[in-house]
């Protein structure tokens, strides 16, 4: 998958909340991966940390809109951060796992899943 325009790993898929889902999950599936450090995973944990801490760089009570917005941009810049400093390709491949619908990489099929059998059915009358 090439990189976008914009220079965003992560297509735009036209609806705003669909977009916010992927992210999420694509954010959630890569805070489980072991092969991304534990270091840039606390980008993320600290951005969320902020957001629910009593603690504000600026404080909604001095600047309601000003010390909101403050609020949703450092979370913002936390979770696109973390989203740009993974490494690309495992990025990659939770995106396509998540575009194609996969529930994960190493699906198996179970002994229910086996050969499909082709079938007609055929009414009969019965005497």
């Amino acid at each position: 998958m090439n990189k976008q325009p914009s220079g965003s790993i992560i297509p735009a898929q036209g609806n705003l909340f669909r977009d916010f889902a992927l992210r999420t999950k694509l954010i959630l599936r890569l805070m489980a991966d072991g092969r991304v450090s534990f270091l840039l995973k606390l980008l993320p944990i600290g951005a969320i940390a902020y957001l629910i801490s009593p603690l504000d760089f600026i404080p909604a009570a001095l600047a309601p809109i000003i010390g909101t917005a403050d609020d949703i941009a450092i979370v913002w810049a936390g979770l696109y951060l973390f989203l740009e400093m993974c490494p690309p390709s495992i990025v990659r491949e939770h995106l396509q796992d998540l575009l194609s619908g996969e529930i994960t990489a190493s699906k198996k099929p179970t002994e229910d899943e086996g050969e499909v059998i082709d079938g007609e059915v055929i009414e009969t009358k019965e005497n």
